[in-house]
């Protein structure tokens, strides 16, 4: 396997940060999971608009995106496998062991790792702990992802693949990894960014392709929702058949399938939509 590191490729045994890279020591950085067929990264520019604007937000230089797509065609290069979780990772670079950044510049990383297809369904769980909407990186990517891990612990404790948070208020936010629709009625809902929710590019582009409307929602509409599904991008459009121990029997419903197989053909029309 073959990684970019600030500037080439590096095999994985030489390929190594310093313990004092901020991105290692206080999760100082920003990072983009894009998803890779047969070696062709999927909505790359999409991606990298937001990490932009993540690295913006966390106050960290704008990444250079030659720099990045280069890397990016490097290691599909390198190592093409059938589909690839491609991750781009960009932090605050060697720095002091406090909060105040060094002065070294950003460390950028590009790896591939290879990866399944994901399940037509899954199982979800909601979980005790909420998205702060009104915090100072809400809706940014960043590596800070402790929350995120006790989360999908909790999730997999109890055969789940993924854990759906509140927000302060009580409304249906995201999951660890994913954004959430529910359909009411026949009509597909998500909440909105101001709900706290990461700004997902699958969750955008399955708004812009089935219409689906941004919804403020209560958390408790997960126990009366007709038809549940997640967006991500590895999953692209997956069906919930259980949500806690709420069973939706016949999952995927006629609303999510139609969606499922809206997405795939559209986005098989387009790899750079």
């Amino acid at each position: 396997m073959k990684i970019w590191l600030d500037g080439g490729l590096r095999d994985t045994d030489s390929a190594r940060v310093s313990v004092f890279d901020h991105g290692l020591t206080v999760g100082d950085g920003v990072f983009e999971t894009v998803k890779a067929q047969e070696g062709r990264p999927f909505a790359l520019t999409r991606h990298l608009d937001r990490l932009t604007r993540s690295a913006r937000g966390l106050g960290l230089p704008d990444p250079d995106l030659d720099e990045v797509r280069r890397a990016c065609a490097a290691v599909l290069e390198a190592d093409p496998v059938p589909l690839g979780r491609l991750r781009i990772t960009y932090t605050g670079g060697f720095g002091p062991l406090g909060s105040d950044r060094g002065e070294h510049g950003p460390t950028l990383v590009v790896a591939l790792g290879e990866t399944s297809r994901r399940a037509d369904t899954t199982a979800v769980v909601t979980v005790p702990w909420t998205r702060n909407e009104r915090g100072a990186v809400t809706g940014l990517k960043t590596t800070s992802y402790a929350e995120n891990v006790v989360a999908l612990a909790r999730a997999h404790e109890h055969g789940a693949t993924e854990a759906l948070f509140g927000n302060t208020v009580g409304q249906l936010c995201e999951g660890t990894g994913s954004n959430v629709f529910v359909v009411l009625d026949g009509e597909i809902h998500t909440p909105p960014l101001h709900s706290g929710c990461l700004a997902g590019i699958t969750r955008a582009l399955t708004i812009e392709w089935t219409g689906a409307q941004e919804t403020d929602l209560p958390l408790d509409v997960l126990r009366s929702a007709d038809e549940v599904f997640l967006t991500s991008t590895l999953r692209d459009v997956q069906a919930v058949h259980r949500v806690d121990d709420r069973e939706l029997p016949g999952a995927p419903g006629p609303v999510t399938a139609k969606a499922m197989r809206v997405f795939e053909e559209r986005a098989g029309d387009d790899l750079d939509p």
